[in-house]
């Protein structure tokens, strides 16, 4: 490994990736390449692209900026075409999402200058009209974020205001205007945030002084929204309602009550020291288990018992069936 031509074969060498130049193998290791920000002042007929169709091959902004580190930089936002104004170009992927990103609402300062003679009064109907778009303005659509709007200078014939929003006037700003008899001659975009265009003339570019990035940098930290973790939802407890008639202390296994099989008591009626239940009465008018009581209107007799013996009609030579145990 060299550095400045010097052979180093002990490490740590310390040098500076600005100034010193290393090489391995007689192969120059290329150091980091720093963030750069630069400020063009666009002209008008020029598109904010790193490069253009082939098939129109019109001139961008890269074509206007003569910088070494211009293959690796990019435009920051959109603009029209036809307007002129402030634009940044960086390698700075983290502070073009920063000024781009809706969430942060970075606003940009536009001029506008419109024909017509503008009053307080217009300026109020074209805020309102603005807030929805032209398809608000036509059809009454669901209102949106619209811009702020203010009257900088009026001349005979034309007025010029003052536009801040967060999206920029594309568009819909000219359509609306167009649409209410003030068509738009000029924008120009004279500020991103707190940075303004200064001491450039149109094509013209310079990169921007620690100051004005570090100005720039701090924009949208006012409307940043952290995302928080939802808490967890308390869980949600059952009411308690009426106990199912089955489902006392004197049901039997499976839901039934009254004594279950064996002629034990189920449930927890057979457990000592808990009283059992009465008896009902059975059915047609015979009495219930255990001495319950007796259906009205019949007497309660005592129980006939069933007759012992093989029924008649049976033959008696017929042979007993084998019990399972006998069988061959």
């Amino acid at each position: 490994m060299t550095v400045n031509g010097e052979v180093r074969t002990r490490l740590p060498v310390f040098v500076n990736p600005e100034t010193d130049r290393v090489a391995v193998d007689g192969t120059g290791i290329r150091g980091a390449s720093r963030h750069l920000y630069i400020m063009l002042n666009k002209p008008t007929r020029t598109i904010v692209a790193a490069a253009d169709d082939p098939n129109f091959s019109r001139r961008t902004v890269l074509d206007l900026v003569d910088h070494p580190a211009a293959a690796r930089l990019f435009p920051v936002g959109r603009m029209d075409f036809d307007c002129t104004g402030l634009v940044i170009l960086t390698n700075d992927g983290g502070l073009a999402n920063r000024l781009t990103h809706p969430r942060y609402g970075v606003t940009k300062t536009y001029r506008v200058l419109v024909r017509g003679d503008l009053d307080d009064a217009a300026l109020a109907a074209i805020r309102a009209k603005l807030r929805g778009g032209l398809a608000a303005l036509r059809e009454g659509g669901p209102e949106r974020g619209g811009a702020d709007l203010s009257i900088v200078k009026r001349e005979e014939g034309r007025t010029l205001l003052e536009v801040v929003s967060a999206e920029g006037p594309s568009r819909g700003l000219r359509d609306v205007l167009r649409y209410l008899g003030m068509p738009v001659k000029r924008i120009e975009r004279t500020a991103i945030g707190e940075l303004k265009l200064r001491a450039l003339g149109l094509g013209q570019w310079r990169e921007l002084t620690r100051d004005e990035v570090r100005l720039l940098k701090g924009q949208g930290d006012a409307g940043t929204r952290t995302r928080q973790k939802p808490k967890n939802k308390p869980r949600r407890e059952r009411p308690a309602g009426p106990r199912r008639p089955d489902s006392g202390p004197t049901a039997a296994p499976g839901g039934r009550r009254g004594p279950a099989r064996g002629g034990r008591p189920g449930g927890l009626a057979g457990r000592k020291g808990i009283p059992q239940p009465q008896a009902r009465a059975g059915r047609g008018g015979r009495p219930g288990p255990r001495g319950g009581p007796q259906v009205a209107g019949r007497p309660a007799g005592p129980r006939q018992a069933r007759p012992q013996g093989r029924p008649e009609g049976r033959p008696a030579d017929r042979p007993a069936k084998a019990r399972r145990s006998e069988r061959p």
